[in-house]
Order: structure tokens, then sequence, then C-alpha cells
């Protein structure tokens, strides 16, 4: 299973945009899909992040919200590689 990044933003938020750069220049020394989401066009996100964006997901669990600086955003990536080769080795599937 690769790594599945998901930033809840929303328009005109600062933090969000700074939180934004430190996950692209990530992207040169780990490998990830990202999807970026705006809190204030999807009524579930709304009712659960609209005071904590920036939020960053990986692999559907809250990471991050507000800030992140690239070494703890390597950290927890090298962390959830890590998890995801145990998963495989062990044949561990999340219900």
């Amino acid at each position: 299973m690769g790594l599945r990044l998901t930033l809840i933003t929303r328009h005109d938020c600062h933090l969000c945009e700074e939180m934004a750069a430190v996950i692209e220049a990530a992207r040169g020394a780990a490998a990830f899909e990202l999807d970026v989401r705006d809190v204030d066009a999807d009524a579930e996100l709304l009712a659960h992040y609209s005071e904590q964006v920036p939020v960053l997901l990986i692999n559907g669990r809250k990471a991050f919200k507000y800030r992140v600086t690239a070494a703890e955003l390597a950290r927890r990536l090298g962390a959830e590689r890590r998890r995801g080769r145990l998963r495989g080795w062990f044949g561990w599937r999340p219900t």
C-alpha cells in the first residue's frame, strides 16, 4: 500500500499555504499521492475539521493540524512506510 496524503484546506488560508509548501517540498524524498480537499466545499469535512484547518491526513488518519515542519513530515512518512511493510509481512489488513 502506498502513502496517501489528504490535505484539508480552505481558500485564503496562510497556514494552509505553508503546509502545502512543506508537503510539496517532501515530494522529492518520498513517494505519495496527494489529494487536496476544500473543507468549505464538503459538509462532512466542514462538520469534522472546520476550526482545525489545515489538517493533513496520512492514509486516512489525522497526522497534523495547523503546522508541520519538513522534519516532522519526513519522520511521520517514514513511520507510515514501516507500518505498511509490517502489515504486508504479517498479512494484516485494516477493517
